[in-house]
């Protein structure tokens, strides 16, 4: 696993695999997981209630509680590096829209029909929300 997207992406999959399963985060992370991975997983499950917050206002018509663990993995850790670039350590924090396309591309791939749009929706209008210069000093 070389790439930053791979990485995000195990982050992801091991918030879904703790959410279904009801286990920790540490048991469901690959033991081989990077640094990267394991602080992104640990960051967006630390802020969960914040991202979270973030998600049901913006989720008109669905409750945080009806939608897919994978989606809801997937905005947690897009929305954790847009609010948050220097939650995970990295070289260059992801720029917002870098991490929409991301999280918008895991869902294309992993999910069903209408979860990229349904992603990409909800990061775009807290990305509107808060603005780009307020998230970035």
């Amino acid at each position: 696993m070389s790439r930053r997207s791979d990485h995000r992406r195990a982050a992801v999959f091991a918030l879904y695999q703790a959410a279904v399963t009801g286990r920790e985060l540490d048991e469901v992370l690959d033991r081989d997981a990077s640094l990267f991975t394991r602080a992104l997983a640990h960051a967006a499950e630390d802020r969960g209630e914040e991202l979270d917050a973030h998600i049901a206002r913006h989720a008109r018509g669905w409750t945080l509680e009806r939608i897919a663990p994978l989606e809801h993995a997937i905005m947690r850790v897009a929305l954790l590096e847009m609010l948050h670039p220097d939650a995970a350590p990295g070289d260059t924090p992801i720029p917002a829209e870098g991490a929409i396309d991301e999280a918008v591309e895991t869902a294309k791939t992993f999910s069903g029909a209408d979860a990229p749009g349904f992603v990409n929706g909800i990061l775009a209008a807290v990305h509107r929300e808060i603005g780009e210069n307020q998230v970035r000093p």
